[in-house]
Order: C-alpha cells, then structure tokens, then sequence
C-alpha cells in the first residue's frame, strides 16, 4: 500500500487522483469495494502517461470504462485503477471515426445517426464504452463490433503506442486479441456506411424499446451474465426460464423478472450475493441439463481462487 501512496504523489495530471475510492459508485452492478488508487485521466494523453507510470512501479493495473460487464469483490481492487471517463475524444470523417477508449458506445451510436452514418444502431443504449466493447467483441443483435472496427492503437507490453488492424480470424464471439496480451487500448477505428437518419433513427428506437422490454433499465445490473451457445439449443435466458429461476433471489440479487440471462441488483445487494446467484444458476444448469454456462460478466478485483472457478467440472 505504501508504494501505491507514494504514486499516488508522483501522479501529476489535470484530472484526478483517489485512494481508496469505491467502485460501487463506478460499476453498472452498484457494487464493489474501495480501488487501492483510482485515476481519472484528462484525455488520452495523460492516460496513456498514467498507465506506463503504473507500469513502471510494476502496480497491478485495470482499466475501466463504462463499469458495465463487470462484478467487483467486495473486498475491491489492490493496485491501480485507471478509468477513461474523460478520454472521450472522437474525430469524425466520411468514412467513420477514431473513437477514444472512454467514449459511450450510446454517444457515438447518437452522432453516427445525426451524421446519417450506419453500421452502430444495433449498438445503440448499450451501457458501455469503446474500449470495453473492442475488449469483449461486445455483440448485439447479431453484429459484433469487430464487424465495424477496422483498426485499434494500444499501448503494447512495452508501453509503446502502436497501430494494429483489425484481423478477422483473431476475433469472434466476445473474443478479441485484447484479451489475454497485457494491451491497453487507447482508441479505435470504425468505419461507417452512409444511411438515411429517419430509418437509423427508427431502428435505434426499436432497440431501446427491445431493451426495455428486457429489463436492461429496470434496475442496477451488467446486462446478459452468461454467453449463448449454439450447442444447448436455446439461449441461456431460456434455460434459465425453464428452470423457474427468473425473479429467483440470494439476498439483494436477484434474477430479473423479466429476461433469465440478466441478475439485478433488487437493492443493496453485495458482489457476494450477486456471484453466489450466478453460481447457483451454474450448478442448476449442470446438475439439470449437463451444460457448462461461460460467464460473460467478468470478475474484477480480490476474489477468493474458488470464486473464479465454476461449480462444475471442468470439460
């Protein structure tokens, strides 16, 4: 904890510098523990600066965008946590834009309509950001967004900014080269067709009132928690419908009412509750059906081995 206070001094930039922040206030969980040292960079150039200073002090380090898609321990995050809340830079042409990490996926789907460009409103209302969207390959209604990331710049493993383009065979469902390579992304490239705005604006409608249906606004929560797979026959909110557990409940998490594939926080819930709600649903379906659920919600921060590990065998 002491090197990470004397960072904390070195740390010289505009934007701003906590210890012992909580990340329920970050998270679309509501939940998660207090982050050792949480920075808010200025811009991209003060972010690319923070994360090889972390780098440099050889600090634990995560990077967080819009805090959706994630489950924070209660006990919350030992090292550095560097949020892209205000790397928010987009530089628009005809064909697309260069999109900072921390832009919202939803500002973006809104300018690329007002500017009549498509290939983003099937992204639309999706409560995250650019540089957690490129991480998981996020997917909705059939597109993932390597479909329309053309190319990505990173600070390397050796804190190098470097360009990369977009290859087909090293994305694909919720998966991207980001995962697993000590990258950080800086921004992305997407490149754009040219629509009518009525139609993209009609079709941004629709995924809203989709969404709603959902329960993706109703309360707190991080969106689908497990992935879909082809081989179970039915999409894992199915699954977990014919088992009765929707509106199933551990104390202030619940499974939503409305959609099987999504757990709420129903109020005050904890990340204990939440992953005890999401184990229990992974050892219902095994038990019942014989299938393995792969989470989609990733777990951040202090958890103990056997939480990241599913209650069931491995294959």
């Amino acid at each position: 904890m002491d090197k990470v206070r004397k960072l904390a001094e070195k740390i010289n930039i505009t934007g701003s510098v906590l210890l012992d922040e909580p990340m329920a206030r970050h998270t679309s969980f509501q939940v998660g523990g207090p982050a050792d040292l949480f920075v808010v960079p200025e811009g991209g150039e003060e972010f690319v600066r923070v994360v090889r200073m972390v780098r440099e002090e050889g600090l634990p380090l995560f990077v967080l965008g819009g805090g959706a898609n994630i489950l924070v321990s209660d006990r919350g995050v030992r090292g550095v946590v560097v949020h892209t809340g205000r790397v928010r830079e987009a530089v628009w042409d005809e064909e697309g834009a260069w999109l900072d990490a921390g832009v919202r996926i939803e500002d973006a789907v809104l300018e690329a309509v007002e500017r009549g460009m498509a290939g983003l409103e099937d992204f639309a209302w999706m409560p995250g950001s650019v540089g957690g969207s490129a991480y998981m390959n996020a997917r909705c209604y059939g597109r993932s967004f390597s479909d329309v990331m053309s190319a990505f710049e990173v600070i390397d493993e050796e804190g190098r900014l470097v360009e990369k383009e977009v290859r087909e065979e090293e994305f694909g469902y919720k998966r991207s080269p980001l995962q697993g390579k000590g990258w950080v992304l800086v921004r992305a490239r997407v490149r754009l067709g040219k629509g009518e705005r009525e139609a993209l604006a009609r079709r941004v409608r629709e995924v809203r009132a989709d969404r709603e249906a959902k329960g993706h606004f109703a309360a707190p929560s991080a969106g689908s928690v497990f992935k879909n797979n082809r081989a179970f026959g039915a999409p894992t909110g199915v699954l977990v419908d014919r088992l009765g557990l929707r509106g199933y409940r551990i104390g202030g998490a619940q499974v939503s009412p409305l959609h099987g594939n999504i757990i709420i926080n129903a109020g005050g819930a904890t990340a204990t509750d939440i992953l005890t709600l999401i184990r229990f649903i992974e050892a219902k379906v095994y038990d019942t059906c014989g299938y393995r659920l792969e989470r989609e919600v990733l777990l951040v921060g202090e958890w103990d081995e056997e939480d990241l590990t599913p209650p069931f065998p491995p294959a």
